[in-house]
């Protein structure tokens, strides 16, 4: 049976509208993953390949719910205790205690101010943070300031920084570990301290300093959710396997049953 041509019915010139519109959407969804992916959501598929995850607080994130933190989860947290040469963080001694308390291993870092001389703010974190044999090693974090950076000399920073550096090390008897953005370490530290550990902050991917050397933490996120803490917190990862942890804390005299009961099982 002969087929009957019937005329083709014009398309309206608002399909080609809705059509392009539509195709817009899709691009502009596209890109709004792409750009959450890889850059709003601070790469943590990477980020969990390392089995020892911990986190650093300080009174910014208020009234914290220890209780409610699974030790199993978390197995270590770092507490901002003080800030250049005459700051005290006010939730410092709560938070220490308490979490102590709730199983975990526990750290005190000072936020160093490239205006202070090193002595003054060693004293400062001293006379704040108690020594103890079961504590983490003290951190000192250093980062690029562009109100104080031009206060002192490259030679001059590193000799500070050294200071405080060596001061640590002798009151507490242990390594102390250099919180470091990649820009100041690039600027300042690269070749320098060679035997002290690095806790890098990166959120665009693993830490990449230059020269390529070994860091020990990695804070790969500021926006983490954890029960029992009201406001993002940073999430940070320790660089080895739970064996690697272990030796770690033995390392620093700070080997405990408890440590082990709380390790991530393979």
């Amino acid at each position: 049976m002969p087929k009957l041509c019937m005329p083709k019915k014009p398309v309206a010139p608002n399909s080609h509208k809705k059509l392009y519109a539509s195709c817009a959407g899709l691009v502009l969804i596209c890109l709004a993953i792409i750009l959450y992916v890889f850059v709003l959501h601070h790469n943590p598929a990477s980020a969990q390949e390392y089995p020892v995850k911990g986190f650093d607080v300080s009174h910014h994130q208020g009234d914290i719910q220890w209780k409610q933190i699974p030790p199993k989860s978390y197995q270590f947290v770092y507490l901002k205790a003080t800030e250049g040469g005459d700051f005290k963080d006010r939730k410092f001694q709560d938070y220490w205690l308490q979490a102590r308390e709730n199983g975990l291993m526990v750290g005190a870092y000072h936020f160093y101010r490239l205006c202070r001389d090193g002595e003054v703010q060693a004293q400062n974190f001293i006379e704040t943070v108690p020594n103890k044999i079961d504590a983490l090693p003290p951190v000192i974090d250093l980062e690029y300031d562009s109100n104080c950076i031009n206060t002192y000399t490259k030679e001059q920073l590193l000799k500070e920084i050294q200071v405080m550096h060596d001061r640590l090390y002798q009151h507490y008897g242990k390594q102390p570990i250099f919180y470091i953005s990649k820009s100041f370490y690039n600027i300042i530290l690269a070749r320098e301290f060679s035997k002290t550990p690095l806790w890098v902050r990166e959120y665009q991917g693993k830490p990449d300093l230059k020269g390529n050397p070994k860091w020990l933490f990695w804070q790969h996120t500021n926006q983490g959710q954890i029960k029992g803490i009201p406001k993002e917190v940073d999430l940070n990862v320790f660089n080895g396997d739970q064996y690697d942890w272990i030796s770690f804390l033995e390392k620093n005299n700070i080997y405990t049953q408890k440590s082990i009961e709380n390790l991530p099982k393979k």
